[in-house]
């Protein structure tokens, strides 16, 4: 019995030593467990970025395919056409614009072209010849050629409506001439010229609401030559006409932008009180425009108005030139005694229209003459300057003097 009790004891005593061991490997075990999940998580997190990764590349990449891939036409284009660039049009529009009118296939072709040039922020309004189905850096180089730009109309003080010819024997083209070049362009391979003799025509209309004279002028443009009636209401400035539009349709957009720019300007509204009515104080600007240089406007204008409340003839060689379409310094005794109403020696008073485009400073003049006591000035400096006599004597010694110094 004794020994049987010592091989229980013994096999007790083996198995008692055994339970660590096998607790010690238990947690091994479990560790290892654990570190193998945190493994897997790890190399799942890591796949999953990649994937994401690769992804965002695959995307990105797609996308800059389809960013390059923008709907453009190749080319400088076929069909000419005119667009019309609006003032405070941004890029975008005026890309939606060519869009319409079938020059570029894309807002965003045209966009593209146009941040690669900065030149083209600086494209003025106004009307461009440009050709259908342009890619969008052919439309962006078209529109910063000084030759795209049609319709374009630039007014100078002193110009009239017909040619004038000069004492050199050269012609300045009238108003008229210039319209009639402005309003030049090729639409559908036909040109759009409206001849000067089509807009004298056109004047000629006996209802001058269809070209947009402004109420304060129709009584008293309807009396004057029709072929003269727009004389003096065309002021200094620039001008957009639509090109393909009638020799009505022409001048009435020259005049509704003109008329805008006196009103804006406060007249007719500053003629109170000057004891002319509007349509006068044009013919007196115009008489100064052309009489004077800048400096001495407002004397020129306190001549007028002296000679004018004396009634005497106001006595203007440019009065005289005006219906003979030449500029001339002095006028011969025949030019001085052939009837008219434009002949400031024989009549009286003012001559019945304007002589040509009055500046903004030559119609402040008028408005707002020199007070002095002048009645006569003749130019006296080769720069063009005169000089000013209350009497006639003073007036016939200051004319000697300047011819003894060749001023004339």
């Amino acid at each position: 019995m004794s020994d049987d009790l010592g091989l229980f004891r013994d096999t007790t005593d083996r198995a008692e030593q055994r339970r660590p061991q096998q607790r010690i490997d238990g947690r091994r075990a479990r560790r290892q467990i654990r570190e193998r999940r945190r493994r897997r998580v790890v190399l799942g997190t890591v796949l999953a970025v990649l994937v994401l990764a690769i992804g965002g590349v695959l995307f990105g990449v797609r996308e800059l395919q389809a960013w390059r891939a923008v709907p453009d036409f190749v080319g400088a284009g076929g069909a000419e056409t005119v667009v019309q660039v609006e003032g405070g049009q941004s890029l975008s529009t005026i890309g939606a614009t060519l869009v319409r009118r079938n020059v570029v296939a894309s807002v965003r072709a045209f966009a593209l072209a146009a941040e690669a040039d900065t030149r083209a922020r600086a494209v003025q309004p106004g009307f461009y010849q440009l050709r259908e189905r342009m890619s969008g850096s052919a439309a962006v180089a078209r529109l910063q050629e000084p030759a795209a730009r049609v319709g374009h109309l630039e007014i100078r003080g002193g110009e009239q409506l017909d040619n004038v010819e000069l004492p050199d024997g050269t012609t300045v083209p009238g108003l008229l001439t210039e319209i009639s070049r402005a309003s030049c362009a090729v639409i559908a391979g036909a040109s759009t010229c409206v001849r000067p003799e089509d807009l004298r025509t056109a004047m000629g209309q006996p209802d001058l609401n269809q070209l947009a004279v402004p109420s304060w002028a129709l009584d008293p443009m309807s009396r004057v030559e029709p072929r003269r009636r727009l004389e003096g209401l065309l002021v200094p400035g620039n001008y957009d006409v639509r090109p393909g539009s009638p020799a009505v349709e022409v001048l009435r957009q020259v005049v509704n932008t003109s008329a805008a720019r006196l009103l804006a300007g406060g007249f007719p509204a500053s003629a109170m009180g000057t004891g002319h009515s509007a349509y006068e104080l044009l013919v007196i600007a115009s008489v100064i425009e052309r009489e004077a240089i800048a400096p001495d406007f407002s004397r020129v204008s306190r001549v007028i108005y002296n000679r004018l409340a004396a009634g005497m003839p106001l006595q203007m060689d440019s009065t005289i030139n005006y219906p003979l379409d030449r500029q001339e310094a002095s006028t011969s005794d025949a030019d001085r005694t052939r009837p008219g109403g434009y002949n400031t020696y024989i009549n009286i008073g003012l001559p019945v229209s304007p002589i040509g485009s009055p500046s903004e400073a030559a119609i402040a003049a008028a408005l707002n003459p020199e007070p002095g006591t002048w009645r006569y000035f003749v130019k006296c400096q080769k720069a063009g300057a005169s000089c000013f006599s209350v009497t006639r004597e003073e007036h016939e010694a200051a004319v000697r003097d300047a011819a003894a110094r060749g001023v004339f």
